[in-house]
């Protein structure tokens, strides 16, 4: 069901989470779709994902260690900016261990990619992170400001809010 249709487009993303939210026991089956060799159906994966956590958080949460283990190794952007979106709205659900491999996981996206959906997903988790750890904050704010000066305005603005927010 999430294959085909245009690449950008969310095909049947959304009959995809109406079936599980109808039927949680299917969850485990989109999850499997992670491990698919087209690009698109994971971009959707992903998506599918988003809307169900926001609907039923806790359904989401078993699949938190696999988000850190599993999904942030995918090499595509749409993995990554979703567990940086997962490991933020999932904050309170998060073991302390979770939370610190979550933390290392983002870091990373700093110098893995330059995509501007992960680069602001990124900085919104690990700012909000940083208002309540020092070291955090002290990692962090080189990075926003040099961000800060990117050519793209939606990752410029953000990076600078977020140094405000931590100065």
């Amino acid at each position: 069901m999430l294959t085909g249709g245009h690449p950008n487009s969310l095909g049947r993303t959304v009959e995809v989470v109406d079936l599980i939210l109808a039927d949680r026991r299917r969850l485990d089956e989109l999850y499997a779709c992670y491990a698919s060799e087209d690009a698109v159906v994971r971009m959707r994966v992903s998506n599918a994902f988003k809307r169900i956590w926001r609907e039923q958080p806790a359904w989401v949460v078993p699949y938190i260690d696999r988000f850190i283990t599993e999904v942030a190794q995918i090499d595509q952007d749409s993995a990554r900016w979703t567990a940086a979106q997962l490991f933020g709205e999932l904050d309170a659900y998060l073991t302390d261990g979770q939370r610190t491999q979550a933390k290392t996981i983002l870091k990373h996206n700093f110098a893995a990619t330059n995509d501007w959906i992960v680069l602001n997903n990124s900085m919104q988790t690990l700012g909000a992170w940083a208002q309540q750890d020092g070291e955090l904050r002290d990692w962090l704010r080189p990075h926003l400001e040099r961000l800060s000066a990117d050519s793209r305005k939606s990752v410029a603005r953000k990076a600078a809010r977020l140094l405000d927010r931590l100065t």
